[in-house]
């Protein structure tokens, strides 16, 4: 009896045990901070190694980023997603969460600017792009032609300001290809879907040079400058404000010109 009675003591104890190792991971995980990111599709290449080196310098904090065209992350934030930090490729959509009350204005600032080329397919060796110009979009052997959605992507705001400005609006509308993203305009000049498109001067850096060409660079009627700002619903605004100190840091701003953006040091 006294045999059995201490094979039941100890199994009591070990059961005891693994109950605390179960619990142990929770109550680890309440110490560790979780924010969610919203970013512009353009800082994909760039915000994924600042996510890398922000969770290597604060290992306490688990940054989560969703990648999609600004306006349709300013969509999400409006219908009350979960986010805790926004960084858009559009003064436009942070202007009007900022009107709507729905980022705190004290943590908004501007990180990095960009600039427009018109991209396409690449041609052979010997041969060259009949495209050089915006004029060239108006000719009869050009069908297609990839542009972000204007009202959702900014480089579609962006392009369709430089088209307007030049005059060719209205003569290159019905060829229009639109897209949800740059990355998306990138995509179908890199498989020859479209005879032209208009994509960020970073995002064309990213692309195997054997699948475009950037045949110009375009005038814009507005600066392409990166807004970044703490969302004002976020739960983890100590964490989330951390993450923008880092993003306009000097560290951070050298890592935006890795990739190709122009950023200002004010040190």
């Amino acid at each position: 009896m006294e045999k059995n009675h201490l094979v039941i003591v100890i199994a009591a104890v070990v059961l005891v045990g693994a109950a605390v190792l179960v619990l142990m991971p929770s109550s680890q995980a309440d110490e560790s901070t979780e924010i969610t990111v919203s970013a512009a599709a353009s800082l994909t290449e760039s915000f994924t190694e600042i996510e890398q080196e922000f969770e290597a310098q604060n290992p306490d904090v688990d940054v989560n980023i969703n990648f999609a065209g600004s306006g349709s992350l300013r969509m999400q934030i409006e219908a009350g997603a979960p986010i805790d930090v926004f960084a858009s490729a559009s003064q436009k959509h942070m202007n009007l969460l900022e009107e709507e009350q729905l980022i705190d204005t004290a943590t908004r600032q501007d990180f990095a600017e960009n600039s427009l080329v018109m991209i396409v397919p690449a041609s052979g060796e010997d041969d060259e792009s009949s495209i050089t110009t915006l004029d060239d979009l108006t000719g009869e052997s050009v069908t297609k032609i990839a542009i972000g959605d204007p009202e959702v992507a900014p480089v579609g705001k962006y392009a369709k300001g430089s088209l307007e400005e030049a005059g060719f609006w209205d003569d290159v509308s019905g060829k229009l290809i639109y897209a949800e993203s740059v990355k998306q305009v990138l995509v179908y000049v890199e498989n020859g879907e479209v005879d032209a498109g208009f994509v960020y001067m970073t995002d064309a850096m990213t692309s195997d040079m054997d699948e475009i060409a950037i045949v110009a660079e375009i005038p814009t009627t507005t600066s392409i400058s990166y807004p970044i700002a703490v969302v004002s619903s976020s739960t983890e605004k100590e964490a989330s404000r951390e993450f923008v100190d880092f993003v306009v840091s000097d560290e951070g701003k050298a890592i935006f010109e890795k990739y190709g953006f122009t950023v200002t040091y004010t040190n």
